[in-house]
């Protein structure tokens, strides 16, 4: 679970509505808590709220009720979400709750016993049902017209693509399955419309999300429809042909995976896979029920960037998982050596309320959970330097996502993902440069996550 960082949190409806309520239109406030999937969830609650009349409220005060849309994965996130209930509760008074954590009403409800309603995860018609009870909608056909791209919270120049629902792999420090259900495919001819429009209305960049791309369609039996198969090498390559940045998120490591690498080479899809191999030995990874072949991956990393020199991989790691060893461990960094990773997130293990892992003999003890996520985090952040010190003098393509009053552009390289990955700054020279722009920069400085450059000429 990544919580959004709080200067790019889209708390509070930070919508992309910039008119001003008409006279007597009811007002919605959003909490967006999570991952870039409740995100998305988030955006399509708010443009069928815009689309049947409400205002976007960019505050609690402003509004009539406030939709918290929860995360609930680990126990860290349920105690965020609690609190940003409690908060809009305070603040508002009417609340009400969806998402992830949705899936646990009574657990909710004990806590805050005011909230109007609690719904699940995606499950749009209730939040609207809750709302249309806590605040009656009033169109006017004359004055609410939809924006053709609909209420989004994150920048104009991307979005996030969401392909699918739900995953049928068990992890057993996981409960995503329990509380969003097995597989659940969009179709093709679906997600391509949406990209289209995406594309139309300004996007630049779309970020293909889900809780297992690799496996999107396998449900559907890979259906074709209206000129498009619900594969994801399919519509990777039917993305790529829109002209936009497409990155893929959450992508297992099936020996399918080969045949995205090629369009990565051909420059239809960013040359970026994020991969969430969580351990990388087999009998720490047969303890959380996941495919046990760390040996084998690694001869997987070095074949696609054989076949994709620029490829960029990022991962998540758990340490201190129970039963870890100070030899799994130990392991671990080894692989990491050896893999040597573009991008690295890692998570002490904790246990999640439901998630079978709970009942694992020999839980780690916290010190030494924390001094193994500081050893593996020391060792990613310097293959982390080293990697970026070796871009210095090349030129890379850059989005930007930021200009400071200062004129300082914050962008990103294609092997950066907005908000988990790090940045590109230009602090000279960005007088022609707007948000959105994808421009060659020329790499003069590195950090251990981030880079600096100028603009040629």
């Amino acid at each position: 679970m990544s919580t959004n960082p709080p200067d790019l949190r889209p708390d509070l409806a930070r919508a992309r509505v910039s008119e001003t309520p008409r006279k007597g239109q009811p007002t919605i406030g959003m909490v967006s808590l999570g991952c870039p999937k409740a995100l998305v969830d988030s955006e399509r609650i708010l443009t069928r709220l815009r689309a049947e009349g409400y205002g976007i409220s960019p505050d609690y005060s402003g509004a009539d009720a406030v939709i918290v849309n929860t995360c609930g994965f680990l126990d860290s996130a349920k105690a965020e979400s609690l609190g940003a209930i409690g908060e809009a509760i305070d603040a508002n008074g009417k609340v009400i709750v969806t998402g992830c954590l949705g899936a646990e009403p009574e657990y909710i409800t004990g806590a805050h016993p005011k909230v109007l309603a609690v719904t699940g995860p995606h499950q749009y018609e209730q939040v609207l049902d809750a709302v249309h009870g806590a605040v009656p909608p009033a169109p006017d056909p004359f004055v609410d017209l939809l924006p053709a791209s609909g209420v989004k919270l994150t920048p104009r120049h991307f979005s996030y693509l969401k392909i699918s629902e739900g995953c049928n792999h068990k992890c057993k420090f996981c409960i995503i399955p329990d509380m969003r259900g097995r597989l659940a495919s969009r179709p093709a001819h679906a997600v391509v419309r949406e990209a289209e429009k995406l594309v139309e209305s300004g996007v630049r960049e779309l970020l293909v999300i889900s809780q297992d791309t690799s496996a999107y369609g396998v449900d559907i039996k890979h259906a074709e429809d209206r000129g498009h198969r619900a594969h994801i090498t399919d519509l990777a390559r039917d993305l790529g042909g829109l002209g936009a940045w497409v990155r893929l998120h959450y992508v297992y490591p099936y020996p399918h995976v080969r045949q995205l690498i090629p369009l990565m080479a051909e420059g239809l899809v960013l040359p970026y896979l994020d991969i969430p191999f969580q351990h990388a030995h087999p009998d720490t990874l047969r303890r959380m029920a996941r495919p046990a072949a760390a040996a084998k991956t690694l001869d997987e990393i070095a074949a696609w960037r054989r076949d994709c020199p620029d490829i960029a991989l990022r991962s998540t790691f758990i340490v201190g998982y129970p039963g870890e060893t100070e030899e799994e461990f130990q392991t671990l960094l080894d692989w990491l050596d050896e893999a040597r990773l573009d991008r690295v997130g890692c998570f002490k293990y904790e246990n999640v309320d439901g998630a079978r892992s709970n009942a694992l003999p020999d839980h780690v003890p916290e010190e030494i959970k924390q001094d193994r996520w500081e050893r593996f985090m020391e060792k990613a952040q310097a293959i982390s330097e080293d990697k970026l010190a070796a871009k210095v003098g090349t030129v890379q393509e850059v989005i930007v996502d930021d200009i400071d009053e200062d004129g300082i552009a914050t962008c990103r390289t294609k092997a950066d993902a907005p908000e988990i990955d790090g940045c590109l700054f230009i602090d000279e020279g960005t007088a022609g440069l707007s948000v959105g722009d994808i421009v060659s920069v020329e790499v003069d400085e590195a950090g251990e996550y981030d880079l600096w450059g100028r603009l040629p000429g």
